[in-house]
């Protein structure tokens, strides 16, 4: 079950309420000193731990420059590792990653899951370009010449899966980016997977979604990755990342023109801690993870609490400095309900984006819910 922090509860009351070792409540919700809880904190409580194989897809991606011990304690409740990311030239050269991918590679071999490139518009100088997509896309002989060395470093390396990231893409190319990810379907051998933009309605217009064809590329590729997040984003205004409303939109339109069996719902690992008041253009909010907000509250002294229409957890605070801050971030108890949708629609499994900071209660609530009974 899933347990809301009320006031006078300690982990010792809850272990003699639902009869579990405290230090097993305490190290599956990673919570450091078992003498502090934080009011409306919410605890996954398990009296075993289910094992045997996932029944539902779980993939998540990371960086090469993961913590090796992160990296080894998540392995385990992955179907597949996404390694995020390689680019290219406007002329079809592949680029690695600055940092080798080969530990990360070695690591899910040991573990037995298998791996995912993650191909985004980098350049050499490491940074996002949009030019990149257009040069690439308008340019047939680049796209054959990318696949080849695609190809090439898979079958070196032991990926099983392309992963194509592809973000602002102009609506000029709609065409062209569907041709390419045929083409990618026709000439490699491993499973082509393509991550789309929450979109919610066929009509919906934006930069995110002009330059893709949900339907056609629901039908060529094997799989695809919803990224059901960045409602509340680092220069936008403090809200949910992911609220439950939006995400259920994007799901009912997904499965009305993409077979639900390729569909993985994005799932945040992550959350914003935004300074106050917001003045558009120029406040930027901090990247922090779930079990780092949690932790943030307890120094703060602040109660979490729990928003019924997002159906997520956030708090206020007061820095050093006078300034006020709110943090809205994912919890198990948000991340349960976009499984239940997951349940709901037949949906292939989830991506986690990303898997870099560790969130053990997560990832023992899908097992629990997503491991065959032995």
């Amino acid at each position: 079950m899933i347990y809301t922090v009320k006031p006078g509860d300690t982990l010792y009351s809850l272990s003699r309420q639902f009869g579990v070792p405290v230090l097993d409540i305490a190290r599956l919700n990673q919570i450091p000193d078992p003498n502090i809880l934080v009011e409306g904190q919410a605890l996954l409580i398990l009296n075993s731990i289910k094992d045997g194989p996932l029944t539902k897809a779980v993939e998540g991606y990371a960086y090469p420059f993961i913590s090796s011990w992160v990296l080894r304690e998540t392995l385990p409740f992955l179907t597949r590792l996404d390694v995020f990311s390689y680019g290219f030239t406007p002329e079809g050269d592949l680029i690695e990653p600055p940092i080798t991918d080969r530990f990360l590679l070695q690591q899910a071999r040991s573990a037995n899951v298998p791996t995912a490139l993650v191909l985004t518009p980098l350049g050499r100088d490491g940074q996002f370009s949009n030019y990149l997509i257009s040069a690439l896309l308008q340019d047939t002989a680049a796209q054959e010449k990318l696949l080849e060395q695609l190809q090439t470093v898979m079958e070196e390396k032991g990926y099983t899966e392309l992963n194509i990231d592809f973000e602002y893409i102009p609506a000029s190319d709609r065409d062209r980016f569907t041709a390419f990810v045929r083409m990618a379907q026709e000439k490699l051998p491993q499973i082509v997977s393509v991550c789309l933009a929450p979109k919610m309605s066929p009509t919906q217009r934006g930069v995110l979604f002009d330059g893709k064809d949900y339907e056609a590329i629901g039908q060529i590729a094997d799989k695809v990755l919803l990224m059901t997040y960045e409602w509340g984003y680092k220069y936008g205004p403090p809200q949910a990342v992911a609220p439950l409303s939006r995400v259920r939109e994007v799901v009912e339109y997904a499965v009305s023109v993409i077979p639900r069996e390729k569909i993985l719902l994005g799932l945040a690992n992550y959350g914003y801690d935004w300074p106050l008041p917001y003045q558009r253009g120029r406040t930027v909010a901090r990247t922090i993870g779930s079990i780092e907000a949690v932790e943030l509250a307890k120094r703060e002294r602040t109660n979490i609490i729990f928003d019924n229409p997002s159906q997520s957890p956030w708090f206020q605070y007061t820095d050093l400095n006078g300034i006020r801050h709110v943090v809205w971030f994912e919890d198990v108890r948000s991340w349960n309900k976009k499984l239940d949708l997951v349940e709901e629609f037949g949906l292939a499994g989830v991506g986690i984006w990303t898997v870099m900071p560790w969130f053990r209660p997560g990832y023992e609530l899908i097992a629990d819910r997503w491991r065959a009974a032995q």
